[in-house]
């Protein structure tokens, strides 16, 4: 028999979840049942790919110390691997006996949301081990809880030993309906090849730098498509309003494409041009989405520089201008 013990606490040592899950493996090893024990806090970078350990498991103990509220991130992070890539068919024969200790309100919660996800990962929930623990050290000097302890393993040996059946459980039928995997239908050695492709952080960076590539080679392709020059230039152009009395100039400074464009206006006359004018009034720095949303009439320079969209240096009110001079509504 082979039991794995998966521990989701911090690893303090006022936890008394470690002193219980230290005397279930001992119960266990009086027993000659093999114990393995994967403490999560240890495992962080590599949880994603732990599901893989419960193929050779005849039963799993799933441990946590409520210290405010919940099962914690990592057991949440654990269980939410073991729906996205673990062997559901292995799973749907291991037994489970949640081990919850608890410094605060919710052990009754917590437990309960351990039994009902292994439910719907088809596996054996079994009764488990669950307690308001005020003083950790009366709690381990306690020798009726001890024996409790000792009990609640024997139990669980048995079960697995007696292959323990579980009755059917309307929740899971009425889930195996509506509740499904978004992911693309693979195979049990596929989902675990994904899952340590997706906890190796070097793979995952090496795919992020790909998709950064890719992007930015379709940003050039858009960019000589859509961003040209001519077409920004035009569109100022078919905006503006010469009836506007307004002598300004500005440079706008698009980033994600690295272009300044100058723009003067004197006395009804525009002029619009690429380049740098160190005397502009007002230098603004923004990106061609934004850019595009001012010409489609989404935003207006005024609203883009208030929730940060865009940045200005300058005399506001000149920045305001901007509004009053070009219709992009119109145009």
């Amino acid at each position: 028999m082979r039991i794995n013990i998966y521990y989701g606490g911090r690893g303090v040592i006022e936890d008394p979840t470690l002193f219980v899950i230290n005397t279930i493996t001992r119960v266990f090893e009086e027993l000659r049942v093999k114990v393995d024990r994967y403490n999560l806090y240890e495992e962080k970078n590599s949880i994603s790919a732990m599901p893989k350990t419960l193929k050779d498991a005849d039963g799993i103990i799933l441990a946590v110390h409520v210290e405010w509220m919940g099962i914690g991130g990592l057991m949440q992070q654990f269980l939410d691997s073991c729906w996205l890539y673990g062997d559901k068919e292995a799973m749907g024969r291991i037994y489970m006996m949640p081990v919850v200790m608890s410094s605060t309100y919710g052990e009754r919660d917590a437990e309960n949301t351990l039994v009902k996800s292994w439910e719907l990962l088809g596996g054996i929930p079994l009764d488990g081990l669950c307690a308001y623990v005020e003083n950790t050290t009366a709690f381990e000097t306690n020798t009726a809880a001890l024996k409790k302890i000792e009990k609640k393993t024997e139990e669980m040996y048995r079960a697995i030993s007696q292959k323990n059946i579980a009755f059917p459980n309307s929740s899971v039928e009425i889930c195996k309906k509506v509740l499904k995997t978004k992911a693309p239908k693979l195979t049990p050695q596929e989902s675990e090849q994904l899952s340590e492709y997706i906890s190796d952080d070097n793979y995952v960076k090496k795919q992020k730098e790909d998709i950064e590539e890719l992007a930015s080679i379709f940003k050039g392709l858009l960019g000589e498509q859509d961003n040209s020059s001519d077409n920004i230039i035009a569109t100022f152009h078919n905006a503006f309003d010469s009836s506007v009395e307004c002598s300004a100039s500005y440079i706008i400074r698009l980033e994600d494409i690295e272009k300044d464009l100058y723009i003067n206006i004197n006395c009804g006359m525009l002029e619009c041009k690429y380049g740098i004018n160190n005397k502009a009034d007002v230098y603004i720095r923004t990106d061609f989405p934004i850019l595009q949303d001012i010409f489609l009439g989404k935003k207006n320079f005024q609203g883009a520089f208030m929730s940060g969209k865009i940045t200005a240096k300058g005399n506001f009110n000149t920045l305001r201008m901007l509004d009053n001079v070009f219709n992009f509504k119109r145009s």
